[in-house]
C-alpha cells in the first residue's frame, strides 16, 4: 500500500510513453481543452488504472493513446511505434494487430459462437492463432465450456469473458479496457477483474483499464488520477482505502 504522489514515478520498461499529449474541442467561445499536456509512462506487464471525475478527460485520454481520437498535438508511442504519426491506414493496421479492446458493450456478434468470436479479428486478419496460448486464455477467463454457445446463451458476465478473451487471444502489445465492468452486476463485475488480473500475473499482458469505481481501480498495481484534463498524481499498490483518500484530496 503506497499514498498518493503528485510526482509520477519513473518507469523503467515501458509499453505506452504519452508525451505533451493536448486535445481540445470545438472552437472559439465553445473550446474545450479536455487534455492539457498529458506526460505519462505506462508499465509494460502491469495492470494500471485510470480514474478521475467525469469530464476529467479518462475515457479521451484513452482514445488518443489508441489511436481511435485524434490528438490536436503531443506523441503517444506503444512498444516503440509512433501512434500519432500513423496514416488511417496504418492505424487500422495497429489496432488490429497490437492493441486489444474491452469495452462497456460487449459487442459480439450473435449469430457466432464464443470461440468463433474470440477469433475473429485474426479471421479477419488471416492470421493463425497460437492454440497453445488460445486454451490459455480459454481457461483463465473460464470459458472452457461455453465455447460453442451463441451470445443470447450466454449470461451478461459470460459475453464480457469473450470480449476478454478476444482482446487478449492476440497477445497484442496493450489491452485498453474502458470502463469493462460498468454493464456488470457485482458478482460478474469481480470475475472480469479477476481475469485482468490474472492476465497480467499470468499470461504477462499490459492492460490500461479506465474505471471510476475505486472497487475496480484497487485491482490494478497502478493508479493514475485525472483532473480537468491534467494528472493529478498516482498511487502503487491501491487499496480501495487509499484511492478514495487520493479522489478526495484531488478535489
Amino acid at each position: 500500500m503506497s499514498a498518493f504522489t503528485r510526482t509520477l514515478a519513473p518507469v523503467d520498461d515501458p509499453v505506452v510513453v504519452v508525451r505533451d499529449l493536448k486535445k481540445t474541442f470545438g472552437l472559439g467561445t465553445t473550446l474545450v481543452h479536455a487534455l492539457r499536456g498529458i506526460d505519462l509512462k505506462l508499465g509494460r506487464g502491469e495492470l494500471t488504472a485510470i480514474m478521475g471525475p467525469s469530464g476529467s478527460g479518462k475515457s479521451t485520454l484513452m482514445h488518443c493513446i489508441a489511436g481511435l481520437e485524434g490528438a490536436t498535438s503531443g506523441q503517444v508511442l506503444i512498444d516503440g511505434k509512433e501512434v500519432t504519426a500513423m496514416k488511417e491506414s496504418e492505424l487500422t493496421r495497429l489496432r488490429r494487430d497490437h492493441i486489444g479492446f474491452i469495452f462497456q458493450s460487449f459487442n459480439l456478434v450473435p449469430t457466432l459462437n464464443a470461440r468463433e468470436n474470440i477469433t475473429l479479428p485474426a479471421t479477419i486478419a488471416g492470421r493463425t492463432i497460437d492454440q497453445d496460448h488460445f486454451d490459455r486464455v480459454v481457461e483463465t477467463v473460464g470459458l472452457g465450456d461455453r465455447l460453442e454457445h451463441r451470445p443470447t446463451e450466454l449470461s451478461g458476465g459470460q459475453q464480457q469473458r469473450v470480449a476478454c478473451a478476444r482482446a487478449m487471444v492476440g497477445s497484442p502489445d496493450v489491452v485498453f479496457a474502458d470502463e469493462p465492468t460498468g454493464n456488470l452486476d457485482s458478482t460478474a463485475a469481480e470475475q472480469i477483474l479477476q481475469f485482468l488480473r490474472t492476465s497480467v500475473d499470468e499470461l504477462g499482458q499490459s492492460v490500461v483499464m479506465v474505471t471510476h469505481e475505486p472497487d475496480s481501480a484497487a485491482w490494478a498495481d497502478r493508479v493514475v488520477i485525472l483532473r480537468d484534463g491534467q494528472i493529478l498524481g498516482e498511487l502503487r499498490n491501491p487499496t480501495r482505502d487509499t484511492i478514495l483518500d487520493a479522489l478526495r484530496d484531488g478535489k
